[in-house]
């Protein structure tokens, strides 16, 4: 029986904006469902990039694999960044289509063999496991293809992938495909990458699978791309009749793709709607009387893994609401998990505010934070409570940033229902999410904001 690699590229798919936090939790998550590389995207900001890099690779036990440029620009880098991992490996990725070829790199064939050549040796120096990756290879010319893929295995390449962009095959021509390259390459790691166009990725890949594939490339939060859970139940189904298996294991997958697809939609969709609860959720209730344990308990039953720092936050955030409510629905502990965990550390605390509001004047806010141990304080006027409530904020920390994004909702109804504050600000070409939850909208907004500055401090200081 063949066993599968199977590498995760959750995190290279287009659409999915996660902060620096995130994307670690995520690769814990994808860690412990048993992947054996997880893909990470290009370096775009050396500093923050190399430090995620390093951050990851010191927080999972499977590979990493990162992509260089093809002119070697960034190899040096990448490198410095990924050297520490258990199992590090460089990607060299190359569009092998006419018409990518010469769009994207303005190269004919013949230069581009000799740039392949020479990317692949440069990252073969440093690094044991390199990656020739042909992108587009389904709408290629067969012999330069060919040409291309022997050109990487002899420059250093342990393993070649090939790309479907377009995914525009069905899975008996993609298995065709697969099986001429194989038959012409019988000795190498052959990799393979499906677009779900035509939402036949996962039967691709199995196709390609059966036809002499060794690895794929799927995604525990499928966009468009293969699906990690799928892929996994199908082979652990049938494994015997496809003489198949792959190392992600069944028993924890549900739950583990379930706080995989909670944390990334968190950030992905433009909605603010909560996830729907698991089945027999609504039917929890906690009061103040609930001491930590029957909270953690309670939010188990909803999906979370949560770490003991997140727990013992989420309790804090908990007995906050619970003061002020009789009762807390699932519902609302799902708002605050949301809000209270996976945090960076609150480098600006909120001590206490006074806001100031009438018709006939400007609404005045005076706001006093703490950091490291000292106390700040700023007043400024806005055009309304939340908006002088922002700038008393502004000054304080003497940071001014775009405000991408502004929403209020209400999590619950009724006259103590619990409001949920989105705050997104940018920085540095970035997007970043804050979340505040209570029962008073503006205190509410302050946490939202205080969140989302936290993540952009965080990692400006880390660097």
């Amino acid at each position: 029986m063949n066993c599968i690699r199977i590498t995760d590229i959750t995190m290279k798919q287009e659409g999915l904006s996660l902060s620096f936090k995130e994307k670690l939790e995520l690769s814990k998550l994808l860690d412990k469902l048993g992947v054996d590389l997880i893909e990470l995207p290009p370096v775009q900001n050396a500093k923050t990039d190399s430090l995620l890099i390093k951050s990851i690779a010191a927080s999972v036990s499977c590979g990493l694999s990162v992509p260089v440029s093809l002119d070697g620009s960034d190899l040096d880098t990448v490198w410095q960044a990924l050297k520490t991992a258990k199992s590090p490996r460089l990607q060299v990725c190359v569009p092998v289509s006419t018409v990518q070829m010469e769009y994207l790199y303005h190269k004919k064939p013949e230069k581009m063999l000799t740039a392949i050549e020479n990317a692949v040796k440069g990252c073969k120096e440093k690094c044991d496991q390199v990656e020739f990756i042909a992108d587009d290879a389904s709408r290629s010319d067969e012999g330069f293809l060919i040409s291309a893929l022997e050109t990487a295995i002899a420059a250093g390449a342990a393993t070649v992938t090939l790309r479907d962009a377009a995914g525009d095959l069905l899975p008996e021509e993609f298995a065709a495909f697969i099986r001429n390259i194989r038959e012409k390459l019988p000795n190498v790691n052959l990799a393979v990458s499906c677009c779900d166009a035509l939402s036949l990725a996962d039967a691709c890949a199995i196709s390609a699978m059966q036809s002499g594939a060794t690895e794929l490339k799927a995604a525990a939060y499928p966009l468009s791309a293969p699906s990690v859970s799928h892929i996994a139940k199908i082979l652990s189904v049938k494994s015997d009749r496809l003489a198949l298996s792959c190392p992600v294991g069944t028993t924890e997958l549900s739950r583990l793709c379930d706080q995989i697809a909670r944390l990334c939609r968190t950030e992905k969709t433009k909605s603010v709607a909560l996830p729907p609860l698991p089945p027999h959720a609504e039917e929890m209730i906690l009061t103040a009387r609930d001491d930590m344990a029957a909270v953690k308990q309670a939010t188990e039953k909803l999906g979370y893994d949560l770490s003991v720092e997140d727990a013992a936050s989420v309790f804090a955030a908990f007995r906050d609401i619970a003061a002020k409510k009789a009762e807390v629905s699932a519902k609302e502990l799902d708002a605050i998990v949301a809000a209270a965990a996976m945090q960076v550390p609150a480098t600006y605390a909120l001590d206490n505010y006074v806001i100031t509001a009438a018709s006939a004047t400007s609404a005045t806010a005076h706001m006093k934070l703490s950091r490291g141990g000292k106390t700040l304080e700023g007043v400024s006027l806005g055009d309304g409570a939340i908006d002088a409530a922002f700038h008393a904020l502004e000054q304080i920390t003497g940071c001014h940033f775009e405000l991408d994004d502004f929403r209020i909702e209400a999590v619950t109804e009724g006259r103590e229902a619990m409001g949920q504050t989105i705050v997104k600000l940018r920085a540095g070409g970035k997007i970043y999410s804050g979340r505040g939850i209570s029962t008073d909208i503006i205190g509410a907004s302050i946490h939202a904001y205080l969140n989302a500055l936290n993540k952009i401090v965080y990692e400006e200081e880390t660097v």
